[in-house]
């Protein structure tokens, strides 16, 4: 709960919205967006994409790419990311889709997993900060997860939530500019290219336009 409220938080502050498009986990991340209080004003709505078939017809996931690589694949996180920001009027796409399991499926091992994430063009640069494999203004982050079906599908959704607060986070400076807030600090979990959690960062960000005395200095050991 502690990570989709930051998330929703985060989004509220940044005027941004948000829909997701989900195979695997057939809307659980929305889900636990809307189990926010104040998420209406964030999440416009989620896709569950289970077949190949909503995935095309609904998120735009062209049908020959899902015939020659499968469902499990990182072009196609990118193109759900894409279909769902496009499809619900969000400025943020997310999607997941990948191996539940029991069973492997497509070749693709239980556990594999592919997180999708999709910004505006003017924000494309912004999706730097989480690794992965970005192509304009989407990216894909692969996950490896072990554990039975409902471990895997609730991992997915944290690192799907990780990943939302750091992007986020890492598209602070620009926004906090436009905005001209004071100073807050923005505390993000780091996520490696595997999409597994190494750390925790805390990032000072300045909100507000520069002035002539500069930003305001905090005192060491001070968080607010």
């Amino acid at each position: 709960m502690a990570a989709a409220r930051d998330v929703v938080h985060a989004l509220a502050d940044a005027g941004l919205t948000v829909a997701t498009g989900e195979s695997l986990t057939a809307d659980l991340l929305a889900a636990r967006l809307a189990d926010v209080p104040g998420a209406s004003a964030v999440l416009h709505g989620g896709v569950v994409a289970y077949q190949n078939a909503v995935k095309t017809g609904l998120l735009g996931v062209p049908e020959d790419l899902l015939a020659r690589v499968g469902a499990v694949d990182a072009d196609v996180a990118r193109r759900m990311a894409l279909g769902a920001r496009a499809a619900l009027g969000a400025d943020v796409g997310v999607a997941t889709t990948g191996v539940a399991g029991p069973e492997p499926h497509q070749g693709q091992p239980v556990g594999t997993v592919w997180l999708g994430l999709a910004v505006p063009d003017a924000d494309a640069n912004a999706l730097d900060v989480l690794g992965g494999e970005r192509d304009g203004a989407a990216t894909a982050i692969l996950l490896r997860l072990d554990g039975d079906r409902a471990a895997i599908r609730e991992a997915t959704v944290a690192a799907a939530l990780q990943a939302l607060t750091r992007l986020l986070a890492g598209r602070g400076a620009d926004l906090c500019r436009k905005l001209g807030h004071g100073e807050r600090l923005v505390t993000a979990e780091l996520i490696d290219p595997a999409g597994l959690v190494v750390g925790q960062q805390q990032a000072q960000r300045s909100l507000g336009p520069a002035t002539g005395r500069g930003r305001r200095r905090r005192g060491r050991g001070r968080v607010g």
